[in-house]
């Protein structure tokens, strides 16, 4: 029950903080579609390395275990395409339709509509995918950190500091 309250807490503050960043506005997210506003992808980033850290952390104090699903590259590209599309065509992506919605952005629904329908056609077609595309260059449950034999840290770093300096560069350019 407590891992509901927890998740409910987690995404009251993570809607928050995008209607604050100012993510779930239109016009932010075809500018950053179109790549003329970076503001998206730094908030994204930003929560990515909050979420490495803490998971890590967490992980390496014993607190959580890891459930890491496999890599299969044929519903990863694939799935990937479907959402890119959908973000382009409605200019909101899952999470930020759901904001805007909320925020009183009736257009939004037809892409929360179409998400519900997508994860209905996935259900029904599920048995015939898990026989094909799900078996499309599936590597296993892999991580980064495994694959070039490294400490987790190493490469969290890594990805804080090249982050860094894309943020900084980012800024630079205006973006």
């Amino acid at each position: 029950m407590m891992e509901l309250f927890y998740g409910l807490i987690t995404g009251i503050l993570f809607g928050f903080l995008l209607q604050k960043g100012r993510v779930l506005r239109y016009d932010k997210q075809i500018a950053a579609l179109r790549l003329q506003d970076m503001t998206i992808v730094k908030f994204m980033l930003s929560h990515i390395i909050v979420a490495m850290v803490g998971v890590y952390f967490l992980y390496d104090m014993g607190l959580v275990k890891l459930s890491l699903k496999p890599t299969i590259l044929g519903g990863v590209i694939i799935g990937g395409i479907l959402f890119g599309l959908g973000w382009g065509l409605l200019g909101y992506c899952p999470g930020t339709s759901l904001g805007a919605l909320g925020e009183g952005r009736w257009d939004a629904i037809w892409g929360i509509t179409g998400m519900l329908v997508g994860a209905g056609i996935y259900a029904e077609a599920y048995p015939y995918l898990q026989k094909t595309v799900l078996t499309w260059g599936d590597y296993g449950k892999i991580t980064i950190p495994q694959v070039l034999g490294v400490n987790h840290w190493l490469i969290i770093v890594l990805f804080v500091v090249m982050t860094g300096f894309l943020f900084r560069w980012l800024e630079k350019k205006g973006l």
